[in-house]
C-alpha cells in the first residue's frame, strides 16, 4: 500500500471516528474519552468536528510528506493500527446499542489483559 493511500486512510478513520463519537455520545451510549475533545463537544458538534478533522488531516499530511523516513513509516503503521482498534470500539457500541452485549464482555476481558500481565510478570 502506497503512501498515499495509507494517508487517505488514516484521514478516512479520523472522519469516521469523529462522526461515530458524535453520534454515540449524541444518544448517550458513550462520552469521549479525550477530556480536551470533550469539551468541544460539549460546545458543538461544529467545533469538535472541525477541530478533529484538521487535525486528522495534518497528521496524515504530515507522515505522507514525511513517508520517506523510518520515524513517519512506523508513525502511520501506529496511528492505523490505533484507528482500526478504535473502529472495533465504535463497533461494539453499535452492538451494544442494538441490544447484543457480548461484545461489552469481550472488550471488558481485553481491557483488563495488560494488567493481568502485568501481574503475571511481576
Amino acid at each position: 500500500m502506497s503512501a498515499l493511500s495509507k494517508s487517505f486512510l488514516l484521514f478516512v478513520l479520523n472522519w469516521l471516528d469523529a462522526q461515530l463519537t458524535v453520534i454515540w455520545v449524541r444518544a448517550n451510549l458513550a462520552t469521549e474519552g479525550n477530556g480536551l475533545m470533550s469539551r468541544l463537544l460539549k460546545l458543538g458538534d461544529a467545533q469538535f468536528l472541525g477541530t478533529k478533522i484538521l487535525i486528522g488531516a495534518f497528521a496524515a499530511y504530515v507522515l505522507y510528506r514525511f513517508a520517506h523516513l523510518p520515524l513517519a513509516r512506523r508513525g502511520m503503521k501506529l496511528a492505523l493500527a490505533v484507528y482500526f482498534a478504535i473502529m472495533l470500539v465504535h463497533l461494539a457500541t453499535g452492538m451494544s446499542a442494538l441490544g447484543w452485549h457480548a461484545p461489552e464482555t469481550i472488550v471488558a476481558s481485553l481491557s483488563r489483559l495488560p494488567g493481568a500481565l502485568v501481574a503475571l510478570l511481576s
